[in-house]
C-alpha cells in the first residue's frame, strides 16, 4: 500500500515509521524546510512542497496513493488536502487529523474526509473508558458508514453476566468486535461467556448505541440521574 502523509512533524513521522515497519510505501510532504528530517525516517520518500497546492500534489503523484493522511497542525490545511486528494486525484481513503474540537463537525465527506482522528476526543474517551462502567464510550467514528467504535465495560449487575454471546439478543446495527479481559484480547466466539468487568468493543451506529446500553446495563442512566 502506498501512503502519502501531509505534515512531517512528530505525528506524521511517527505514523510514517509505523507504516514502513508494516511493509507499506510512505511519502512525507511538508512545506517547511525544517521539517524535512530524512534521517529520522530514512526509508520514506520526502517532498518539500505545500500539500495545499494542486501542483504540489500532482508532483507527489497522489493518484498512485491508496491512502492520504492529512496530519498537519492546521485544521484548514487538513481539510483542503483531504478535499483535493479525494476530488482531484480520486484517492480511495483519506484520513485527517483534527487539532481543535470545535472544528470536528467539518471533517466529513463534504470535505473529502473518510476518517477523522481527533486527538482531544481520543484522550477524553480513553479517560472515560478507564473509569466508566456500564456506559457507552465512543472511541472512534467512521464517517462514511455513520458508525462508531464504542466501548462498554460490563457491570456486575448486568443481566447477561454468565451468558454465552449467542444467547444475547444484540440490537440491529451492532457488531461485537472483541472482548478485553485481564490484559488479553478474546475473539467473540458464539459459545464464549461474558464476565463482569469485561471490556466489550463494538462497531455500532449512533442510533443503536442507546439500545446497546439498555441491553447490557439497564437502569444505568436512572442510577446516574438519581440524587
Amino acid at each position: 500500500m502506498r501512503v502519502a502523509i501531509a505534515g512531517a512533524g512528530a505525528v506524521g513521522r511517527s505514523v510514517a515509521a509505523e507504516l514502513l515497519e508494516n511493509g507499506h510505501e510512505v511519502l512525507l510532504i511538508d512545506k517547511d524546510q525544517r521539517a524535512i528530517k530524512a534521517d529520522s525516517v530514512p526509508d520514506a520518500e520526502w517532498l518539500l512542497a505545500d500539500a495545499c497546492e494542486l501542483s504540489s500534489l500532482d508532483e507527489a503523484a497522489l493518484q498512485r496513493c491508496d491512502v492520504v493522511i492529512a496530519s498537519t497542525g492546521d485544521d484548514k490545511a487538513n481539510l483542503v488536502i483531504s478535499l483535493l486528494a479525494k476530488t482531484e486525484f480520486a484517492v480511495p481513503r483519506t484520513v485527517a487529523r483534527v487539532n481543535h474540537p470545535s472544528n470536528e463537525w467539518l471533517f466529513n465527506d463534504s470535505w473529502g474526509v473518510d476518517v477523522s482522528v481527533s486527538t482531544p476526543r481520543i484522550m477524553s474517551a480513553l479517560v472515560e473508558e478507564a473509569v466508566t462502567v456500564g456506559d457507552i464510550v465512543r472511541l472512534f467514528t467512521f464517517r462514511q458508514s455513520d458508525a462508531n467504535m464504542v466501548e462498554l465495560t460490563l457491570p456486575e449487575d448486568s443481566p447477561y453476566v454468565g451468558s454465552a454471546l449467542s444467547e444475547v439478543p444484540w440490537p440491529p446495527d451492532v457488531s461485537l468486535v472483541a472482548v478485553l479481559r485481564e490484559g488479553h484480547v478474546h475473539q467473540p466466539e458464539p459459545d464464549a461467556t461474558l464476565e463482569s468487568k469485561d471490556e466489550l468493543l463494538f462497531v455500532a451506529t449512533a442510533a443503536a448505541e442507546p439500545d446497546l446500553a439498555n441491553l447490557l446495563a439497564p437502569g444505568q442512566d436512572e442510577e446516574e440521574a438519581a440524587p
